[in-house]
């Protein structure tokens, strides 16, 4: 089977079963954005995927937009209540505890970009999750944390799935 008949075949299935395109969305982008699992699962390569997808199959580029959005923003709200709990205890615990360099490259960062920090680590890999985080045991202000969390979570999801989406339009399927 060639790249065009998996390509096809994928597109039918997602077709199919377009019901469950926003809520599989919303959990993979919550999964890219909560502490312990984005270090683990690369969450952020499906995504990616699913952008390829959404203009082959018909999926609704916006609802899918808001979904990777939500989840992606709810992600980061639980590490940051994560942090904001159990503070430097948290660093002790698995898989954190293999990154010990992960939460004081976090702390540098919020401490030098201020809220910005929770803006540009959406963009950067492991400090995705580990900013937030950061942000709940240094006790950033809740609302400043949540307006600059909602804000990268709607642009970092609109990153990931508008190319693909723009890409899909020339495939062959």
């Amino acid at each position: 089977m060639g790249f065009e008949e998996w390509g096809k075949a994928i597109v039918e299935f997602v077709r199919a079963n377009q019901v469950y395109a926003a809520p599989i969305v919303f959990v993979l982008a919550f999964g890219e954005s909560i502490a312990f699992v984005s270090l683990i699962l690369p969450f952020w390569v499906m995504l990616v995927g699913i952008g390829t997808l959404i203009g082959a199959s018909g999926l609704d580029f916006w609802t899918i937009w808001i979904a990777a959005s939500l989840g992606a923003a709810f992600g980061d709200w639980v590490s940051y209540w994560l942090g904001k709990t159990y503070r430097y205890q948290i660093a002790k615990v698995w898989p954190l505890s293999i990154y010990p360099r992960l939460i004081p490259l976090g702390r540098l960062m919020f401490r030098r970009y201020g809220w910005l920090a929770i803006v540009i680590a959406r963009f950067t890999g492991p400090l995705r999750a580990s900013v937030p985080l950061v942000a709940g045991i240094c006790e950033m202000q809740w609302v400043m944390f949540q307006i600059a969390n909602f804000a990268s979570a709607f642009l970092w999801a609109g990153v990931l799935l508008a190319p693909g989406g723009y890409l899909a339009k020339f495939m062959p399927w």
